[in-house]
């Protein structure tokens, strides 16, 4: 019994060393963001109910200095969109709908052309609706104080991007739609539901529906990084995000969230299952699951005015990673992968680590062409003098540098493209490694 003791009391300290080491890798990548000025907010990182790392990074509101904390509530975008997806898992489980159902069925003004559009379709994105952030009069849209219905209005009559089921093509209009189904059935409100079924029993007392007017202690402002300067985001009214995304909460209340939910104690594992395993490009409900490196991951992020959010839980291990930012920006979406990475072991290499070699540009020009990385976007590679540059479809060029001879990473965002190569030296294709995923692309 006394040696299993100490071969248990052995353990415990090595595992104690790893995540000392983790932790200050951790810090070590996030101030390289902080110190650019791209990144503030607070971070969250916990294994098994453990929290690993809990820290907060730069101010909740610049003009008075008063810095973040653990506790400030942010704005969290579209991870609204999993608790929407729970709402309706648990509106089928007392028997008030079926997700295989029609929504004409529960919106009996549903024009002709949504006949076919389920519940389903519109919990994976693969009901054809047009995204409403995306058409034109959105700008005038977000300004003013609207019912569920009237923004539904806005993007009711118009065609369909594709038949029902055919495609995944992610839509905030079909969380609306779905935000608009729960008050029907409800008879109250989306945030009086999401309130008394998930936040109050789960004890979240620092999450809610967010709102213009409001006063909701220790919440943060939002802002967006300009040309010269940090300043404040553009004014959205909070009414019209609704179930695609207008509640708030802090790192705190989302690991309870994501400890219950993958517990089993939100939703019945039956529920559960439906809500994680994906139908078209890995997308479930209001969450995603793929294999990244190998290992199951189940992520969702969002973005706001002024706000970007990111979270992830990986089922293998129990580890959950939350970024949350009150500055728009990618690095939520960066940082995640990275401190899941480290959770797991793994090396991470910043930007500003990698060495860059020369090549010759006879060797450059043989990985010149096009990569298709999805029928939507290529990436085009080029010469420039003596270098390479990427091109991704509607975006700028950027200058690539030689890690190796086959490895190339760019400075403006953290990736890297790797050339493959057949027996006879030709490209056959490149992989573009980014936010952990490594997405192949081939030759053209």
């Amino acid at each position: 019994m006394r040696s299993l003791r100490l071969t248990l009391t052995f353990v415990l300290i090595a595992a104690s060393t790893v995540f000392a080491q983790d932790t200050a890798r951790m810090e070590q990548v996030i101030q390289s963001y902080v110190k650019a000025g791209t990144y503030m907010g607070t971070v969250l990182v916990a294994r098994d109910g453990n929290i690993v790392f809990d820290k907060a990074y730069g101010s909740a509101n610049l003009e008075w200095e008063i810095p973040n904390t653990p506790a400030t509530k942010f704005r969290l975008g579209s991870i609204t969109k999993q608790f929407t997806a729970a709402s309706i898992l648990l509106l089928e489980e007392r028997g008030r709908l079926k997700i295989e159902d029609k929504v004409s069925a529960y919106l009996p003004d549903a024009p002709e052309s949504w006949g076919r559009i389920t519940i389903y379709n519109l919990l994976t994105h693969t009901a054809g609706l047009p995204n409403f952030t995306s058409l034109p009069e959105y700008g005038t849209v977000k300004l003013s104080n609207a019912p569920v219905e009237k923004i539904i209005a806005t993007f009711r009559d118009k065609p369909l991007d594709f038949g029902p089921g055919e495609q995944m093509r992610y839509s905030n209009s079909g969380y609306l739609v779905l935000g608009a189904v729960i008050e029907k059935l409800t008879g109250g409100s989306y945030a009086k539901f999401v309130a008394d079924n998930i936040f109050a029993p789960l004890g979240m007392k620092d999450s809610g529906y967010d709102s213009n007017s409001a006063l909701i202690p220790h919440r943060a402002s939002g802002y967006i990084k300009g040309a010269a300067a940090v300043v404040n985001a553009t004014y959205i009214h909070m009414s019209i995000p609704h179930a695609a995304g207008a509640l708030y909460s802090t790192t705190g209340d989302l690991l309870k969230w994501e400890q219950a939910l993958f517990a089993g104690k939100v939703v019945s594992p039956a529920s559960l299952q439906k809500m994680t395993t994906p139908f078209k490009n890995d997308y479930a409900f209001g969450l995603t699951s793929r294999l990244e490196k190998g290992r199951r991951v189940i992520w969702h992020n969002g973005g706001i005015d002024g706000f970007n959010t990111s979270m992830a839980y990986y089922p293998d291990t129990k580890t959950v990673v939350i970024v949350l930012a009150n500055v728009n920006g990618p690095v939520p979406d960066i940082l995640v992968p990275q401190l899941g990475a480290l959770m797991h072991g793994e090396t991470v290499t910043l930007t500003s680590e990698r060495k860059g070699i020369t090549l010759p540009v006879a060797t450059l020009s043989k990985y010149v062409g096009s990569y298709e990385l999805s029928p939507a976007a290529t990436m085009t590679i080029s010469i420039d003098g003596d270098h390479l540059m990427a091109q991704l479809t509607g975006q700028g060029k950027n200058q690539m540098f030689p890690q190796s001879e086959t490895l190339f990473f760019l400075k403006v965002v953290d990736a890297q493209i790797e050339f493959v190569t057949d027996g006879t030296g030709s490209v056959t294709h490149l992989v573009l490694h980014q936010n952990g995923r490594d997405t192949k692309a081939p030759h053209k």
